[in-house]
């Protein structure tokens, strides 16, 4: 006679448990924030008026964050290297932090901007429509584009990354004081 596998609901899996784990944590350490709710969103919001500490400040006046930063596991792994703020209300794109335009201009089809800023802290934007040519100096919150059409980021959406000496980090990280995340009324 054979013996009857334990209920699913009995038993774990590793991979289940990491799963639910990883959910908490988003839940807990969701960046994103809402000074007004919106039932017809679902979505957090942000209003980006506040500057950290640090003089960077976010690339759009208002936005949702779409698509947290995910590390990939090595070099070449899957990841997101970067975050996508889908803007809210105005398409305009500032500078998060001083610094002089490295790059800008088209690469496969989309309009990319990269700013230096200096000890080793690089900004990317895509898609952008920018006019800036290379070797402007930018001031932190300072108008450099306008959101572009194409990339992977979900129209009317930035992607924005931050490399430190050539390796890609959570740009939340350079935003200082992260606004507390507030649940939005679904349904």
């Amino acid at each position: 006679m054979r013996s009857r596998p334990a209920p699913v609901t009995a038993r774990l899996r590793p991979a289940s448990v990491a799963v639910m784990v990883a959910v908490v944590l988003a839940c807990l350490f969701n960046p994103a924030t809402s000074a007004a709710g919106d039932a017809a969103e679902p979505a957090a919001r942000a209003d980006a008026s506040d500057t950290a500490p640090s003089g960077w400040t976010w690339p759009l006046p208002s936005f949702r964050l779409d698509r947290p930063f995910v590390a990939p596991p090595h070099a070449y792994g899957p990841g997101h290297r970067g975050i996508d703020l889908h803007a809210v209300g105005a398409q305009d794109v500032r500078a998060p932090a001083a610094g002089v335009v490295a790059f800008s201009g088209q690469v496969a089809g989309r309009g990319i901007l990269t700013i230096d800023h200096g000890d080793g802290l690089v900004t990317t934007l895509e898609p952008v429509v920018s006019e800036l040519a290379p070797g402007t100096a930018v001031e932190a919150a300072m108008p450099v584009g306008t959101i572009g059409f194409g990339g992977h980021a979900a129209s009317g959406a930035l992607h924005f990354g931050v490399r430190l000496h050539g390796e890609y980090i959570n740009p939340m990280l350079m935003l200082g004081d992260v606004p507390r995340a507030v649940l939005l009324p679904c349904c």
